[in-house]
């Protein structure tokens, strides 16, 4: 049914607008579930890098010289020579990240969704659609995303790089990203595009099939309408699962 232009403007914007009030609001839950488990990413990202200089410099008794075994020790060290906030250090691009990612994700899924596939006839959306548009907009919204990601586990490493008393390559996520634009070009914010892109493929094809499996199960068995704020709650459940995860 049209809607004549005055009583367009009369509707939410999450009406007059769907896809760019879906993009916000899975940027915004993956931000929040970002910054709670920050972290955790910090310290497995210093894991693999720190075990990875270690081999390189030391071979077999590399096990032996690393200054710290395990994501709590990791961490109580950070804590401990660089200071708390250090766990959040290169936070800014990672929330970038998750927003270009995950908005850009769930507003491709939604356009497959509704324009390329399309629905069957009794309004059911089969499995194998989700499947495949999953892993679809789980390629597009990494490739969109990959620069923010190379940045964001650039700076995580700046606070390894200041103890071992070598000097800081960024000032800030600005700096990060312009110094990599004029060392490689346009292709240097890719580096890693093509692992990236896979792994994306694969877990999207999980969470995307499960958000839309959640918010068709909500809309069936509870008072909830097929609504932006069934798919808030929807992105929510599966932020959170990765979160745990």
């Amino acid at each position: 049914m049209s809607v004549s232009e005055d009583e367009e403007k009369l509707l939410p914007l999450a009406q007059r607008w769907p896809r760019a009030s879906k993009f916000l609001l899975s940027g915004c839950a993956a931000t929040v579930a970002e910054l709670a488990t920050f972290p955790l990413d910090l310290t497995k990202t210093r894991l693999q890098m720190q075990g990875e200089a270690a081999l390189a410099r030391l071979g077999d008794s590399a096990r032996e010289s690393a200054p710290y075994r395990g994501m709590v020790r990791t961490a109580l060290g950070i804590i401990q020579e660089e200071g708390f906030l250090k766990l959040w250090q290169g936070v800014t691009p990672a929330i970038y990240r998750h927003v270009v990612y995950s908005g850009g994700r769930m507003v491709t899924y939604e356009h497959l969704r509704e324009v390329v596939f399309g629905k069957s006839e009794d309004k059911h959306y089969p499995l194998w659609k989700s499947v495949i548009g999953g892993m679809m907009a789980g390629v597009i919204g990494q490739f969109l995303a990959n620069p923010t990601d190379l940045v964001k586990v650039q700076m995580q490493m700046e606070g390894k790089r200041k103890l071992e008393g070598k000097p800081l390559r960024f000032r800030g996520v600005h700096h990060a990203f312009a110094k990599i634009l004029a060392e490689g070009g346009i292709r240097g914010l890719w580096a890693g595009w093509v692992p990236n892109i896979q792994r994306a493929a694969l877990v999207n094809m999980g969470d995307l099939t499960t958000y839309d499996t959640v918010k068709h199960y909500l809309v069936l068995n509870t008072p909830l309408e097929d609504n932006i704020m069934t798919h808030g709650l929807s992105s929510d459940l599966v932020e959170s699962h990765k979160a745990i995860e």
